[in-house]
């Protein structure tokens, strides 16, 4: 089964220069959390998104990879839209749409193998088991022939394993060696995240603050932003990307835009689930506070994280121009995903709490 066909590319959209960052203003309920930083984005092309949703929508179709019941939830996700934000510099279409995979193939395994609160069948028992056959569905099984067809047969056999499978084989089409082996690590880093959440809430254990956010650093979008070069057409080369600054400013977008996530699906996760862990509920188990003061406490966590990623990547960006080209692709990112979160009003609302 192959993936869409490439398309001819539009013209590319310029990322602007480095803007200051915006302090979303504390007299609104709606759009963006009150007094959280954040750089605007890009606007995304309706257009574009729209293609972008209509290919992943036929790719998924064709590989059959939603549960039957899922029908008619791919439109009002706007999986489209978020992808034209996050990369606004994409090299084509087709790359962008490559990017859709991935993140629609990380969303399948989560929602299927690890979410409980949206009932959709994911579980922390024996998520360990589940785990480590998504990992090979992108790091393949090496032995005997017969065994290798039986793992082939497995993986086609499982839908989150076949999202992964072919969308990682349609990104390495794209993306260099070295880019692909960056992804397939970085999402082994996803999955050990799920893992530590999974065997907390197994375990009925209550972390505190600094381990909560260790968690999230790697249950986090890390794997979005480690392929923003690759959807670019081009490559932050390995020895530059290996740098520990540069690791550092990767880890510090990935952050901040995760604890974005906790921010803007804190209503609907206490809706659906009390008991789930964000960053607002461990704060106010650990503080003995109440959720207001939590979550506004989580609030000023992400503006220090944005504000050292800021700070460290300018700097960083100065000694290198693709270091300041990757850095660039970051922050477009970040700003990318906070746009989508505070625009996606049907999935999510806020706190009343100013």
């Amino acid at each position: 089964m192959s993936g869409p066909s490439a398309a001819d590319a539009p013209p590319r959209t310029r990322l602007p220069g480095p803007p200051s960052l915006a302090r979303a203003r504390r007299d609104r309920r709606g759009g963006a959390v009150p007094g959280l930083l954040y750089r605007p984005a890009v606007p995304a092309d309706p257009a574009k998104a729209a293609e972008v949703d209509r290919r992943l929508e036929a790719w998924a179709e064709r590989l059959d990879l939603f549960p039957r019941e899922w029908k008619g939830q791919f439109a009002g996700f706007g999986m489209g839209r978020a992808i034209v934000l996050a990369y606004p510099g994409g090299a084509s279409l087709e790359h962008l749409v490559v990017a859709g995979k991935l993140l629609l193939a990380e969303n399948l395994v989560d929602n299927l193998y690890c979410e409980v609160d949206e009932g959709k069948g994911g579980s922390p028992h024996g998520l360990g088991g589940r785990l480590i056959l998504a990992q090979s569905a992108l790091d393949p099984l090496h032995g005997t022939p017969e065994a290798e067809e039986r793992w082939g047969r497995g993986v086609r056999a499982d839908g989150p394993l076949r999202s992964y499978h072919f969308a990682l084989r349609d990104y390495a089409v794209l993306a260099s060696p070295s880019q692909t082996d960056r992804l397939v690590h970085d999402l082994a880093r996803l999955h050990l995240g799920y893992l530590g959440e999974a065997a907390w809430a197994e375990t009925d254990h209550m972390p505190q603050v600094w381990e909560y956010l260790v968690m999230r650093q790697f249950n986090n979008f890390r794997p979005c932003l480690t392929v923003v070069d690759a959807v670019d057409g081009w490559e932050l080369p390995e020895q530059l990307h290996a740098r520990p600054e540069v690791q550092r400013i990767t880890a510090l977008a990935g952050n901040a835009a995760t604890i974005v996530n906790d921010l803007y699906s804190f209503t609907k996760e206490l809706a659906n689930d009390p008991g789930h862990l964000n960053l607002p509920v461990v704060i106010a188990a650990n503080e003995r506070c109440g959720l207001k003061a939590a979550y506004l406490e989580a609030v000023e966590i992400h503006n220090r994280i944005m504000e050292i990623f800021e700070e460290e990547s300018a700097a960083l960006s100065a000694t290198s121009p693709p270091i300041e080209r990757y850095a660039a692709g970051l922050a477009a990112w970040v700003a990318g995903n906070h746009e989508w979160h505070a625009t996606h009003t049907d999935r999510y609302s806020l706190p009343d709490y100013w």
